[in-house]
């Protein structure tokens, strides 16, 4: 029996927990750039790039070039036991690329909730304190810690008992909650009133742009503002970039945008074109606090991974990517705006680069997640590939390959201009 979309969803339920969660029951086959294959032979056009990861595109030739090439060498030896010099080339670019005037150094694990994870522990063993403050609706992943911080509970801290002690959070500054960057940074000033002294406070970690929160941009005033906080008290600043890095805000790095420099970076996603890989990159004296051992890992900094990640800087350079990104940001916000005075529902149109979202709600103003699935499901019938965000899931985010040709391109724009209209005939 050939394999189909529909058989494989069967075995898959059957094989599969169902918290290991689905979005599309299509199975892919093969893909290109910005198109995929599913098992049955059909294309669609990604605008999901595996959440941000492949922003050099599907099987990129120069990251395959690279990764055949070290096939070649060798798979796999751990860093710990047998070095080898691809993975100091990939540190020391790095380190010369995040932001921040300043020495730095880095580690590599393997995935982004890894990063996270041990940009706690290296905050606690510098500052010899244990609060972690994080932000309402952030996404910081699905370890007990990468739960912990994370600010939203429905599904990633649903029914998995006590999150980590010494975790708060604070609200994040969206306009449409009526929250400004001064009323977020009060909150944290409140917290340190009421709940936590701040000289137990080790660290705290925000994403420059939310990705699972909704895609809501920091506002410059709040970084700065935390920047002035956290050098007042001796407290780091982590910048969670795992959906943000690499060209997909503009910029390498969406906190070179921001003019603020955190004192630890955590990246993975787009870092490696598709291959596991992750990192945090910080102060020198900071990475420096842990004891030898007390980083890294079997699989961190796979040779494979730092060969694609390397190609992968050399593409995002070689290719002006982050050009491209701000380019392509600026078209798809002003198509989405467009349709704005047809479709009352879609409400905020918002990015940052390539990193769009477009928020759907009701006549009075709250969420419509309803509607937010009317088009995704229809952009899936008609071969483009959406995923939905947000706390209340009514947020479309648009992710597709910085490389996406132009003529591709075209079509997308040209099916959401389809779609979206009828989407709200439908739900009328």
């Amino acid at each position: 029996m050939p394999d189909t979309n529909s058989n494989l969803t069967a075995r898959r339920a059957t094989a599969i927990p169902r918290g290991v969660g689905l979005m599309n029951p299509v199975f892919a086959a093969r893909a290109e750039n910005a198109e995929v294959w599913d098992a049955e032979g059909r294309r669609y056009i990604d605008f999901a790039a595996g959440i941000a990861v492949v922003n050099t595109g599907h099987r990129h030739p120069k990251v395959v070039q690279a990764i055949t090439a070290q096939l070649e060498d060798f798979t796999h030896t751990c860093h710990h036991v047998l070095p080898y010099a691809s993975y100091v080339t990939l540190a020391e670019r790095l380190n010369m690329l995040v932001p921040g005037d300043f020495a730095k150094k880095t580690c590599f694990v393997t995935t982004g909730a890894e990063s996270v994870e041990n940009a706690v522990k290296i905050a606690r063993a510098h500052t010899g304190r244990d609060a972690v403050i994080a932000f309402g609706g952030g996404f910081h992943g699905r370890t007990y810690m990468g739960m912990s911080l994370t600010g939203k509970v429905a599904p990633y801290r649903a029914g998995f008992g006590s999150m980590m002690g010494d975790t708060y959070h604070v609200p994040f500054p969206t306009a449409q909650n009526g929250i400004s960057a001064e009323a977020a940074l009060a909150a944290v000033r409140s917290l340190f009133q009421t709940d936590l002294d701040p000289l137990r406070a080790a660290a705290i970690i925000i994403e420059p742009v939310q990705g699972e929160g909704g895609f809501n941009i920091a506002p410059r005033a709040l970084m700065t503002g935390l920047r002035e906080l956290c050098d007042e008290y001796g407290i780091l600043l982590i910048a969670d970039e795992i959906q943000t890095g690499f060209g997909r805000t503009g910029q390498m790095f969406a906190m070179e945008r921001l003019g603020v420099a955190a004192d630890l970076t955590c990246m993975a996603k787009g870092l490696a074109g598709g291959m596991p890989l992750a990192a945090v990159t910080g102060r020198a004296e900071v990475m420096d606090a842990p004891n030898p051992g007390g980083l890294g890992g079997t699989y961190g900094g796979n040779p494979l991974a730092i060969a694609a990640a390397l190609a992968v800087l050399d593409v995002l350079d070689e290719e002006q990517l982050c050009q491209r990104a701000s380019k392509l940001g600026a078209d798809l916000i002003a198509h989405l705006r467009d349709l704005q005075s047809d479709v009352p529902e879609l409400g905020d149109v918002r990015g940052l680069g390539f990193m769009v979202a477009a928020e759907f709600v009701t006549s009075e103003g709250t969420p419509n997640p309803e509607m937010a699935q009317r088009v995704k499901a229809r952009t899936m019938a008609r071969g483009l590939i959406l995923l939905t965000c947000g706390v209340g899931g009514n947020v479309i985010r648009f992710l597709a390959p910085l490389t996406i040709p132009d003529a591709v391109f075209a079509e997308a724009l040209g099916i959401l201009s389809d779609v979206i209209p009828a989407a709200r005939e439908a739900g009328e």
